[in-house]
């Protein structure tokens, strides 16, 4: 079906200051969106405070305000532009919250405003505990046992029946906010009062833990004729327990068995039709290994933060797409690189990304360095590579922590064997680097699974990197043998890695590696519904870039976001990009932060996502 006729002006809600939580990805999925719609010729109305961000430059709406996020402000602005549609689910929690408020106020009614993207129904049982578990019961797809509260008394009741320890989630929250986990009645207290206080309907769900089984999501794309794909399957390493922006992820899932993806893609299309969402929707689930019980966790009937992870980890602009897709467009009207129409689109790549957060618990004093469901990454970073090894030894890298390999990190290798496994007792921004020291020391694959609950196929991968590097130790001080330099890079080690493991200087490692014609070789990520690509290194495949022969220039991103580092670079990153091509040189990119517009396909004429190391 063609675009829509019907409907001619557009109001976009931005998502507001950064947060934890809620970063710089709704600005990217917020400029894709304006792209789209306008493309499609409607008129843009952008309402957004955040002045540090590409989408409220003038060029990118008809029409910009810089207003408090408020029904207020949104109010006075839909009176005064009477747009005819709000699309609100590019706008993070704040944006699908404000739509929602002024329905339920009746400001959408007396102006004639329709929802496009996501009806209020669909928003209600994304966010409402209550509605969502009953329409999942409707479903015949099980939760973990549960309910709805609205006061602390209510929950400690709900908290007695399921058996300690439960899992406290605020609804219409962002990054969990509120929540957490909780193995006590005095714990259980503070959390509710504070997840009550939270919720913009003072709403709680107490709910069974399931603690320790595998978290895996589905990004699913559907359209106004039914027609749905997944473009992603994420993996979470870390188990059930860390909320998703915290937890070490890859995709596509490396130890998930075919099986087991394909229902879990059954139970995404039967929700997400039934939520009724067009455009882009984040399912999560949770899966015992041990017993094969699926239930899922939540969903995010809108874009997030994973919804930018599995753009860029695929090549798929969900934001782009799903705005398309509310201005009226249907899948198999958008041209798909590999088979024709974008209805036919299923994952695909021969790589595996990883997502590893950044946090910044040594900014604050006396912050504990412990990690729950309850979001505290201020950033993240996206490693691409042909196989799990050499895109997490990238990840690690891309952090700019000063951390150029997993061992010897802090004062970890000198402790001892107990001392490791104590400090395994909570997760912690630390944890995979104590866990590689751990296995230097002797720990067993099932001692850390029993410790962590990652799954003993990662452990493996660990293990294999601490046994090869336990081996380049050995030439400490001498020539290391071809085979094994060959094999480290293979595996992901840095130069400036082996440097520091041999004694040798950074630049004798290179010449050795370059004499043995070992060159890191650039393959593309294909990017879906466009001519375009942009390009990763590795050591274990054929260069495939042709350099283009004219004048370039290069810009570095600003990597992870951090405390003092945040959206502003990316948007002076994303202007120098332009300047450059506007001024007829070719823009080359290279960054490693998947939430930013900086690393979306179309901002520079290359794009290499990297880390920004010399």
């Amino acid at each position: 079906m063609p675009k829509r006729q019907d409907i001619n002006k557009i109001l976009i809600i931005g998502s507001g200051p950064i947060v934890i939580g809620q970063a710089c990805e709704f600005d990217y999925s917020g400029t894709q969106a304006c792209k789209a719609l306008r493309s499609l010729g409607y008129q843009i109305v952008l309402v957004n405070s955040n002045p540090a961000t590409i989408m409220t430059d003038p060029e990118m709406a008809d029409f910009t305000y810089i207003e408090p996020l408020n029904v207020y402000a949104l109010t006075e602005i839909i009176k005064k532009e009477r747009p005819d549609a709000l699309l609100p689910n590019l706008g993070g929690q704040t944006a699908l919250n404000l739509s929602f408020q002024l329905a339920q106020k009746g400001v959408l009614e007396q102006y004639h405003v329709e929802v496009i993207g996501v009806n209020l129904q669909a928003i209600e049982k994304g966010e409402d505990r209550t509605a969502f578990k009953n329409t999942m019961a409707g479903l015949g797809i099980e939760m973990p046992r549960s309910k709805a509260v609205n006061t602390v008394k209510e929950a400690e009741t709900i908290a007695e029946e399921l058996g300690f320890p439960v899992v406290i989630r605020p609804a219409y929250t962002l990054g969990g906010t509120g929540g957490g986990l909780v193995y006590n009645i005095e714990e259980l207290r503070l959390v509710a009062a504070r997840g009550i206080a939270a919720s913009m309907v003072n709403q709680i769900l107490v709910e069974e833990s399931v603690l320790g089984w595998e978290e895996l999501e589905l990004e699913v794309v559907r359209d106004a004729k039914n027609q749905m794909i997944t473009v992603c399957f994420i993996e979470n390493i870390d188990a059930i327990g860390i909320h998703t922006g915290d937890s070490f992820c890859a995709a596509p899932m490396l130890t998930i068995s075919p099986e087991l993806q394909k229902r879990l893609q059954e139970y995404s299309y039967r929700i997400v039709e039934n939520i009724g969402v067009i455009g882009g929707t984040n399912v999560q689930f949770a899966h015992d290994p041990n017993t094969g019980r699926v239930v899922v966790i939540e969903i995010n009937p809108r874009t997030s933060r994973s919804s930018a992870l599995a753009s860029k980890a695929t090549g798929f602009p969900i934001a782009l797409i799903s705005a398309l897709l509310a201005g009226g467009l249907t899948l198999d009207e958008i041209p798909y690189w590999r088979e024709g129409s974008l209805e036919k689109y299923t994952p695909w790549g021969d790589y595996v990304v990883i997502k590893f957060s950044k946090w910044a618990f040594e900014k604050f004093d006396g912050l504990e360095d412990k990690l729950g469901t309850q979001m505290q990454a201020v950033g993240e970073v996206m490693s691409i590579g042909k196989n799990y090894k050499e895109a997490f030894q990238k990840a690690i890298r891309s952090l700019e922590s000063g951390r150029y390999g997993l061992g010897f990190a802090k004062d970890f290798n000198s402790k001892t064997f107990d001392e490791l496994m104590a400090m395994l007792k909570f997760p912690s921004s630390e944890r995979q680097y104590i866990m590689y020291e751990a296995l230097r020391k002797g720990a067993t694959t099932e001692q850390l699974y029993q410790k962590t609950y990652i799954k003993p196929w990662f452990i493996e991968q660990m293990k294999e990197l601490v046994d090869l590097e336990e081996e380049i130790l050995a030439y400490k001080g001498a020539n290391l043998p071809d085979e094994l330099l060959i094999r480290a890079k293979k595996d992901g080690f840095a130069d400036k890695y082996l440097a520091k493991l041999l004694g040798a200087s950074e630049r004798d490692i290179r010449e050795h590696r370059l004499a043995l014609g070992l060159e890191e070789a650039w393959a593309p990520v294909p990017v879906s519904g466009a001519d375009a690509a942009y390009f990763y290194s590795t050591y274990n495949a054929p260069n495939e870039v042709v350099v283009k022969n004219q004048k370039k220039i290069m810009v570095l991103g600003g990597g992870p976001n951090r405390i003092g580092q945040g959206i502003e670079f990316d948007y002076c990153c994303v202007h120098a990009a332009f300047a450059i091509r506007d001024a007829g040189y070719e823009s080359i990119m290279v960054n490693c932060n998947p939430e930013t517009v900086s690393t979306d396909y179309d901002t520079s004429d290359r794009l290499y996502f990297e880390p920004l190391t010399v």
